[in-house]
């Protein structure tokens, strides 16, 4: 429960990811730590079973194969949180932008990290290759002692199992070269090899130092069992102050380090974003500008951020269009008062234009008012046809001097009873 509390504030986006620092960056962690939750419940419940049967069978090999799962999960829980927090550190150089020239792409530093994660991931897997596919039966085969030392020993201490500690440590190994090489590069930038592991030491954060070490007693552990059978898990009658305090304890401390890391640091989008707030800050400050407070915008009408409505409001007014306000008029009254040459020439070369438009539009309302009215009278035709008549006659006495000529034309309407009326 608490790992997916982290997961889900940890794994949270609040800036567009690069396409170098992806979220699921900063998740691979507590996925990690999920599948090693999920192995640990299945062979705590299978332990169980274990005591309830008479004589070893599946649920003692149910026991040590998710137990044996959760160890090079571990490791790559670890691993992951060591090299996420280089990305971390990287990331935080290259948002500021006098950083951003320092870190080429194409450098012998990102080759190197190109290359880290599948030298890690090459031990992990063949640990697993090692350790897991494999006949799980040959141990529960404890019935007796003799059975126990010819069958069950044998397999507990095979070449696979020695080989698996020992990838699983070049796993180890290689999660500290990646915790030095993100100090040295986006950190300290100390030259030689006693510089810089005096560096290490000193810039490696307090959580690894506990996951590292307990990682390290485990592998240790995995490595004396492969030697030793009476200290192993899979021997049933195995000592219980070797198993829990060196087997299932280094796990768990880890699990609980990171559980309470998650909880106790910020979301990394978040603290980007306040480093930036404090950087835009000192720069300001070295320039002298003091920016004003958030609830200035507020009370002044220019900054008042308004909604998409109000700003084609304004943009209309500005331009002139919409209803006429009071400054539109008063713009348009001053604007007729100031005397124009062209404007005078151009009304008394044509003083007819300004004359002709009010009589044409009396001549079509009158003429529409006749048409309704004679559809009421007892010969429509003749008069429709004296009112086109009169129509056309008003418009041959504007002549050319008209700007517009109007022709109404009715079709005659022929009334047969009283019910067309």
């Amino acid at each position: 429960m608490f790992t997916l509390i982290n997961l889900r504030k940890h794994g949270r986006t609040s800036i567009s990811p690069r396409k170098r620092f992806r979220a699921i960056s900063r998740r691979w962690q507590w996925y990690w730590m999920l599948i090693i939750g999920t192995c640990g419940g299945i062979s705590g419940l299978s332990t169980v079973d274990v005591d309830r049967y008479f004589l070893p069978e599946l649920p003692f090999a149910l026991t040590n194969f998710f137990w044996f799962l959760m160890l090079p999960a571990t490791m790559a829980a670890v691993w992951e949180s060591v090299r996420h927090w280089g990305s971390w550190q990287e990331r935080q150089m290259l948002d500021i932008p006098e950083n951003r020239r320092a870190l080429r792409d194409d450098d012998r530093r990102t080759k190197i990290e190109l290359t880290i994660p599948l030298v890690f991931y090459f031990f992990f897997w063949m640990n697993f290759l090692l350790v897991i596919p494999r006949s799980w039966g040959s141990f529960e085969k404890q019935r007796d002692l003799n059975q126990s030392n010819l069958i069950a020993a044998p397999a507990a201490t095979d070449i696979r199992f020695k080989l698996a500690a020992f990838l699983l440590f070049g796993g180890w190994l290689t999660t500290i070269y990646s915790l030095q090489h993100s100090i040295y590069h986006y950190i300290s930038h100390e030259k030689g090899v006693r510089n810089r592991f005096i560096a290490l030491i000193r810039n490696i954060p307090a959580k690894f130092v506990l996951t590292l070490f307990l990682s390290l007693v485990m592998i240790g552990y995995i490595a004396a069992i492969s030697f030793y059978f009476p200290i192993s898990p899979l021997n049933i009658n195995a000592k219980l102050e070797f198993i829990y305090p060196l087997g299932w304890g280094p796990i768990a401390l880890i699990l609980l380090c990171y559980e309470i890391a998650g909880y106790m640091n910020l979301n990394e989008d978040r603290e980007l974003l306040r480093q930036r707030r404090l950087h835009d800050l000192a720069a300001d400050e070295e320039i002298g500008y003091t920016r004003k407070p958030r609830w200035w915008s507020r009370l002044h009408g220019d900054n008042k951020i308004a909604s998409m409505q109000e700003r084609i409001t304004a943009n209309v007014s500005e331009v002139g269009g919409g209803v006429p306000t009071t400054r539109e008029l008063e713009r348009g009254m001053k604007m007729e008062d100031i005397p124009s040459s062209s404007r005078d020439k151009r009304d008394t070369s044509h003083p007819i234009r300004i004359i002709e438009a009010p009589r044409t539009a009396v001549d079509i309302t009158n003429s529409r008012h006749l048409a309704y009215e004679g559809r009421f009278r007892d010969n429509p035709t003749r008069h429709r046809d004296s009112e086109a008549s009169s129509v056309t006659q008003v418009d041959s006495e504007q002549g050319a001097s008209t700007i517009s000529t109007f022709s109404i034309s009715v079709p005659p309407q022929q009334i047969r009873s009283m019910l067309d009326v």
